[in-house]
């Protein structure tokens, strides 16, 4: 997993997934792995799935790089603490998904808590022995 300041302000972890290195062959199966892990820690919560890649290219204007196939984001809460109102603003959560030719590139911005940020790079490392139908 690396880390990197996108657009030299935004704290991203991510990981570059060759397919031979995982037995997902979609997206889809990949946000389905998210999902049931959000969907099985009490301190998360499960808001929606976009289709990121549907979405832009149904703008007029909407640009996708062309080695881009498909792009998704499972979006959801850690809703541990809700401290003040400021608390809103990073939050919800989400992890896009892309794929490329021979790879999945896996991203999420750095949450505010870094227990948070355990839990999500330890889904993204056990995405290399996931087999699809075994969640």
């Amino acid at each position: 997993m690396q880390y990197t300041l996108f657009m030299d302000k935004y704290p991203t972890h991510h990981v570059d997934l060759l397919k031979t290195e995982t037995a997902c062959t979609s997206v889809d199966e990949i946000i389905a792995f998210f999902s049931a892990k959000v969907e099985a820690d009490p301190r998360a919560g499960l808001i929606a799935e976009f289709d990121h890649y549907a979405h832009t290219r149904a703008l007029p204007d909407g640009e996708i790089a062309p080695n881009i196939r498909a792009a998704k984001h499972l979006v959801f809460c850690f809703g541990i603490k809700l401290p003040n109102p400021l608390a809103m603003a990073p939050r919800p959560r989400s992890i896009g998904v892309c794929e490329l030719d021979d790879r999945f590139t896996i991203a999420f911005l750095e949450a505010p808590n870094p227990a948070m940020n355990t839990t999500m790079q330890e889904w993204v490392k056990e995405l290399e022995g996931f087999t699809p139908g075994s969640a």
